[in-house]
C-alpha cells in the first residue's frame, strides 16, 4: 500500500518543528559543555567548586586530560585544596 505524496509531505511538514527543538537542544547541551570546560581549564577555583557540587564531572574532566597526556592536574588541585584548609 502506498501513501499520497500530499501525506508524505504533511508528514515531513510536522516533523520540523521537533527537528528544529532537538538541534536546538543539542546545540545548546554542546556550547554549555564547552563552556562549562573552558573555565575548568583555566580556574582552579572552579574546579573545586565543582569538585563540591558536581564530582563526577570533574572525574570526567580529570579522566579526559589525562587521556590526551596532562598529568599531575588532580595532584595540584588536591594539594592546594589540602593547605587551605589548613
Amino acid at each position: 500500500m502506498r501513501v499520497p505524496a500530499c501525506a508524505r509531505f504533511r508528514m515531513t511538514r510536522s516533523l520540523e518543528p521537533l527537528a528544529k527543538m532537538i538541534f536546538t537542544g543539542v546545540l545548546v547541551t554542546q556550547l554549555g559543555a564547552y563552556f562549562v570546560l573552558a573555565k575548568m581549564n583555566t580556574s582552579q577555583d572552579f574546579r573545586q567548586t565543582m569538585s563540591k557540587k558536581f564530582p563526577f564531572i570533574l572525574e570526567v574532566y580529570y579522566r579526559s586530560i589525562e587521556q590526551f597526556g596532562m598529568y599531575g592536574i588532580r595532584i595540584q588541585d588536591q594539594e592546594k585544596w589540602l593547605n587551605s584548609k589548613n
